[in-house]
């Protein structure tokens, strides 16, 4: 399912015009990413968690010139889903 087939979807669900509905979602993704930059958490219940995952420092290889390279500790987004969410994906009946 793409933003398109979401966007769609909502807009038959709700009756809401695409557009507004086009306008929101991009503004909830603009929040989730503005906030993660800053080092803020979005906790959403019955649904998930956006967090920030820290990384260690580490050692890598690089194989073909058989160099080590360091990579410093950083951040990465991360999703958690409620346990709500987790167990409704578990107890659906289609499988693909």
């Amino acid at each position: 399912m793409t933003k398109a087939d979401v966007i769609a979807e909502i807009a038959e669900k709700t009756g809401i015009d695409k557009a507004d509905v086009a306008s929101t979602l991009e503004s909830f993704f603009n929040v989730v990413k503005d906030n993660l930059a800053n080092q803020e958490n979005i906790y959403v219940r019955g649904f998930g968690s956006f967090i920030n995952k820290k990384r260690a420092k580490k050692i890598a290889r690089n194989i073909s010139k058989n160099t080590a390279i360091t990579i410093d500790e950083h951040y990465v987004p991360s999703f958690k889903p409620a346990k709500i969410f987790v167990e409704q994906v578990k107890t659906s009946t289609v499988l693909k």
